[in-house]
C-alpha cells in the first residue's frame, strides 16, 4: 500500500541573513520573487514528469506541506496563495493534512495570518532562536522578545494554535542563566512543539567562518564553547520533560499529539517532494531492484530560477539499511531489529551487532528486547554513532 506523500516548498528569501544560518537561503530583490514563485508553481504542476524522468513512483495523496527557508512570510500575499493552489491541483491534499509555514517573528501582520487560513495552514514554525533580546540582536535577528509573543498571541486568536518555537543553544553571549530564560519563556508560551538546535560551527555560516578563524567579527568571541553547549542542551532535554514536552528526535520535543507530522516522514524514510532552491525529495524507485530515489534541485536562486537540471542518486538496498539506521536512531523509540530483519534480511541486522554491542558498551546506545536507540550521551554524539553504521561495509551485506 503505497504511503501519502509529504510536500517541501523552499522559500529562500529572508529580510536578513543571519549570522549563524547555513541554508541556502539570503536577502535577495524583491523583483525576483514574482519569477520564482512562477518557476516553483511550474514545477509542482510539472511533478508527475518529474517523478518519471528521476525514476521515482509518485503518490498523489498528500498529508503534509512544509514551506521553509528563508522567511516564508516575506511573501506578497498573492504569492503564497498561487503556491499553495498549485499543490492542490495537482495533489489530493487530505482534510486532516499537517500544514507548516515557517515564519520569522516580526512578519505576521494580520493580512498574512489571514492569508494562511485561507491557504489552509494550520502548523507555524518559529524561528525564534532566543526569548533573550541581546542574543538575537547578536546574531541578525530583527525581532525582540515582545515580538514573538504577540505573534503567538495573534496565531491562537485566529485559530492557529499547532505551534514550534526554535531555540538555539550556543549563540553568542548566551549563559546559563539566559538559556534557563528563554526556556521558560517557550513553556510560559504554550509551545506544543519545541526545536532545540546546538549551533553548527562549519564553513557554511559567517559566524561559524569566524569561529573556526579564531576572530572576533558577529561576535564569535562570545560563543559558548562545546561544553556549556552540550550542557545548555541537555538541560533544555531535562527542563521541557518536567513539562511533559517530550523529546523524540535528537533535536525535537513536543507534547504528545503535536510531534511534526512531516518531519517524521525523514526519519522513517516515508516519500516526500521537494520544490524550490536546495530542495531534495525522497520517492520509492520504478526499478525492482532499487530500493528508491533522491534528487535534489539547485542549491543557488540563479541557477534554480534559470532551470538547472535535478541532481539524481539512487537508493540501493545497502544505502536504504545504511539509512533506516543513522535516520531510526535519531527517533528516542530507537529501531526495531526484528523490523530491519524483515525488510532487509536477518544476516543484515546479525551483522550490525557487533557495532551495537560496541556502542552500548561505551554508553551511547542501548538495547530493550529487539529496540537499539541511543542514550542522551549517545545524541550528543549521534554523528560518532552513525559513522559506525555508514562505513562498516559487513553491516550492508
Amino acid at each position: 500500500m503505497c504511503m501519502p506523500l509529504g510536500i517541501y516548498i523552499s522559500v529562500p528569501f529572508c529580510r536578513t541573513k543571519c549570522s549563524y544560518c547555513n541554508f541556502a537561503s539570503d536577502v535577495f530583490s524583491r523583483a525576483v520573487f514574482e519569477r520564482y514563485v512562477d518557476r516553483v508553481c511550474a514545477d509542482i504542476k510539472n511533478a508527475p514528469q518529474m517523478a518519471i524522468e528521476m525514476g521515482g513512483q509518485m503518490e498523489r495523496v498528500v498529508d503534509s506541506i512544509y514551506l521553509g527557508g528563508g522567511t516564508p512570510t516575506v511573501l506578497e500575499t498573492g504569492q503564497l496563495e498561487r503556491i499553495f493552489a498549485a499543490v492542490r491541483a495537482q495533489f489530493d491534499v487530505k482534510n486532516d493534512a499537517e500544514v507548516t509555514v515557517e515564519c520569522a517573528p516580526g512578519t505576521l501582520t494580520p493580512v498574512i495570518i489571514e492569508a494562511l487560513l485561507r491557504c489552509g495552514v494550520n502548523r507555524v514554525s518559529l524561528g525564534v532562536q532566543s526569548f533573550v533580546d541581546q542574543e538575537a540582536a547578536a546574531v541578525g535577528r530583527l525581532h525582540k522578545r515582545v515580538t514573538v509573543l504577540e505573534d503567538i498571541s495573534r496565531l491562537r486568536a485566529a485559530g492557529i494554535a499547532n505551534l514550534n518555537v526554535d531555540l538555539i543553544a550556543g549563540l553568542p553571549h548566551q549563559s546559563a542563566e539566559s538559556w534557563e530564560f528563554s526556556l521558560s519563556e517557550t513553556v510560559a508560551a504554550g509551545a506544543g512543539h519545541v526545536s532545540v538546535y546546538m549551533l553548527e560551527v562549519d564553513e557554511d555560516s559567517r559566524l561559524g567562518r569566524e569561529l573556526l578563524a579564531g576572530g572576533t567579527r558577529y561576535h564569535a568571541h562570545f560563543v559558548p564553547d562545546e561544553e556549556a553547549m552540550a550542557d545548555y542542551y541537555l538541560a533544555a532535554c531535562e527542563r521541557l520533560a518536567s513539562e511533559e514536552i517530550a523529546q523524540y528526535e535528537i533535536s525535537n520535543f513536543a507534547r504528545r499529539g503535536s510531534e511534526s507530522r512531516h518531519n517524521l516522514k525523514y526519519w522513517t524514510r516515508q516519500p516526500y517532494f521537494g520544490f524550490g532552491v536546495d530542495a531534495h525529495s525522497m520517492l520509492a524507485s520504478t526499478a525492482p531492484d532499487v530500493e528508491g530515489v533522491r534528487f535534489a534541485s539547485a542549491d543557488s536562486l540563479e541557477r534554480f530560477v534559470s532551470g538547472a537540471s535535478l541532481q539524481r542518486t539512487i537508493v540501493s538496498r545497502r544505502a536504504a539499511l545504511e539509512e533506516s539506521f543513522f535516520l531510526g536512531l535519531r527517533l528516542t523509540r530507537g529501531i526495531s531489529l526484528r523490523e530491519l530483519a524483515a525488510t532487509f534480511g536477518e544476516d543484515a541486522v546479525e551483522n550490525a551487532r557487533g557495532s551495537i554491542a560496541e556502542l552500548a558498551e561505551g554508553g551511547l546506545m542501548e538495547q530493550r528486547g529487539d529496540v537499539a536507540c541511543l542514550t542522551s550521551r549517545g545524541r550528543l554524539l549521534s554523528n560518532e554513532v552513525f559513522e559506525q553504521f555508514i562505513l562498516a561495509d559487513e553491516i550492508a551485506r
